[in-house]
Parts: C-alpha cells; sequence; structure tokens
C-alpha cells in the first residue's frame, strides 16, 4: 500500500484493537449471562441499579454511555421480567425513573460471582496493568 494510505492499515488504528477487545470481553459474560437471561447491556444496567436503586433514563444513559434509543427497549424487557419498574417523575412528567424491583435485586446473589469467573483466565493482565488500562480508557470516555 502507498504511503499516503498508511493510515487505512488496520494494523495503524487504535479503534481497532478497542473494539476487539470490547466484543471480546463481552463475550467472555455470556456463558455466565446466558442462564440467568441477561444480556451484558441488561447486566450493567442491573449493576447501576443495585448501587443505587433508582435513577432516571438520562441518569442511565450518561453513567452507561447510552442512548434512550438503546435503553428503551431494554429497559422494557427488564420490566417485562420483573426486575425493574418504569414510571413517569411526578415533578416532570417528560422524565422516566427506573426503580429495581425486589425479584431485581435476588438477581444480584445470583450474578455476585460473576466479575471474578469472567477474571479468571481471561485476563491476561498484571494487576497494575489492569489498573493502568482502567486509569487511561476512563481518561477518554470521560474527555469531552
Amino acid at each position: 500500500m502507498a504511503q499516503e494510505y498508511e493510515q487505512l492499515l488496520l494494523k495503524n488504528q487504535l479503534c481497532f484493537p478497542l473494539y476487539a477487545c470490547g466484543r471480546k470481553i463481552v463475550g467472555a459474560y455470556t456463558p455466565f449471562l446466558k442462564p440467568i437471561g441477561l444480556t451484558y447491556t441488561q447486566y450493567i444496567v442491573m449493576m447501576v441499579l443495585w448501587e443505587k436503586e433508582s435513577v432516571t433514563v438520562g441518569q442511565l444513559g450518561e453513567q452507561l454511555f447510552l442512548d434512550a434509543g438503546t435503553l428503551t427497549p431494554l429497559l422494557k424487557r427488564l420490566e417485562r421480567s420483573g426486575y425493574v419498574t418504569r414510571q413517569r417523575s411526578k415533578e416532570d412528567e417528560r422524565i422516566t425513573v427506573i426503580s429495581i424491583t425486589d425479584v431485581g435485586n435476588e438477581l444480584k446473589e445470583k450474578c455476585k460471582d460473576i466479575p471474578y469467573k469472567v477474571g479468571a483466565g481471561n485476563m491476561p493482565l498484571t494487576e497494575k496493568e489492569i489498573r493502568e488500562l482502567y486509569r487511561i480508557l476512563y481518561k477518554f470516555l470521560e474527555s469531552k
């Protein structure tokens, strides 16, 4: 390839290894999430709700870097499963509040060991490398 097109080589793209690693990591969760009926995206929504119990769709989207178009169908499925409720805010009808249910909280017990199971054998990094990678990735995510 001519030198003027060097920037188009896949090996020169930072986005590609980030994309491929993301897919690989999410794929590592599948064997643990599928038996309990969750996708990875549903799982991270539940993680936020286990921590906060109730959030608006906007807050959830901001924390997870997801838009309302992605969240709405996902939240509807979680609601049909009995894990969350969706209600319009009493202060502002345009805002939807997502709250965890008792059934959703019970799911936490089934998920508590998943981070350890995924980490075992799937992360060929030292503890120090993991902390550094985490720091760098969040630096990128939090940049405007």
